[in-house]
């Protein structure tokens, strides 16, 4: 597929990071048909390794997809690699704060300039102890809504073995598989044009993250999980190490 031009930043960023990642991985892309290759789109990912993003981006670009990812701003903040990022062009997320929204907007219109726009409907590295995704935000759904691009689910396993979620450790022996399936879009028609309320958002963010578990679940070959976590819910902090909170978070469930 041909790429848009990118720019200096991104191109240095693939020069940089595509040799390390084919060193430390092996490949397993499945259903890279399904990928358009052009016009706008978002692309919803899950969340279970710091090496996901690097993962997504390899699978995105060698399908010739750039994407746009929308990550926490304090990313943007890191040395050298936070200037690398901002000049790539990704879109910074400013949690909770008043210019929050401006990451919809800018993603919006990324997705109306005919790009890949991703984003990790969880929010952060999920918290479930299976690494099943969380219960998703609605993100994903305000753009698509918005735009009426389609939405395509992109699961990934295998990053976690290779960088494991909240453990400063990096396994780089043996070389491991790193695993994504794309899957089609996600019908989202009947709620095209409606009034984006709590309701219709809901509903579409339900179809979104079940899309996404059925092509993680394909990957791994096992079943999902009957209702994804609710962190919140389940008392469980979204900030911090989260494995010291699941033996109170398994024993609650177990006396429901």
């Amino acid at each position: 597929m041909a790429r848009k031009k990118v720019g200096f930043w991104y191109r240095l960023a693939v020069v940089v990071l595509k040799p390390p990642m084919l060193a430390v991985s092996r490949r397993d892309w499945r259903h890279t048909e399904r990928l358009p290759a052009a016009g706008g789109i978002v692309v919803v990912a899950n969340h279970l390794s710091h090496l996901d993003p690097l993962v997504m981006a390899h699978f995105l670009w060698d399908n010739g997809r750039p994407p746009r990812v929308l990550a926490k701003s304090s990313v943007f903040d890191w040395p050298v690699a936070g200037r690398v990022i901002r000049g790539a062009g990704q879109i910074p997320v400013h949690r909770e704060t008043a210019t929050a929204g401006s990451a919809l907007r800018d993603a919006v219109a990324a997705v109306r300039a005919g790009e890949a726009v991703v984003v990790y409907p969880e929010g952060t590295i999920t918290r479930d102890p299976r690494l099943w995704p969380m219960r998703g935000k609605t993100g994903a759904a305000r753009i698509a809504l918005t735009t009426g691009c389609p939405v395509l689910p992109l699961g990934m396993w295998g990053p976690q073995f290779v960088v494991p979620p909240y453990r400063p450790r990096v396994r780089l022996v043996p070389r491991r598989t790193v695993h994504v399936s794309l899957g089609p879009p996600v019908d989202l028609s009947d709620l095209m044009g409606r009034d984006q309320t709590a309701e219709v958002l809901d509903a579409a963010t339900d179809r979104i993250m079940a899309a996404l578990v059925a092509q993680i679940a394909e990957l791994r070959g096992e079943p999902p999980p009957a209702a994804l976590l609710d962190p919140v819910a389940a008392g469980i902090p979204l900030s911090g190490n989260p494995h010291v909170h699941y033996e109170e978070y398994d024993e609650r469930r177990r006396t429901r």
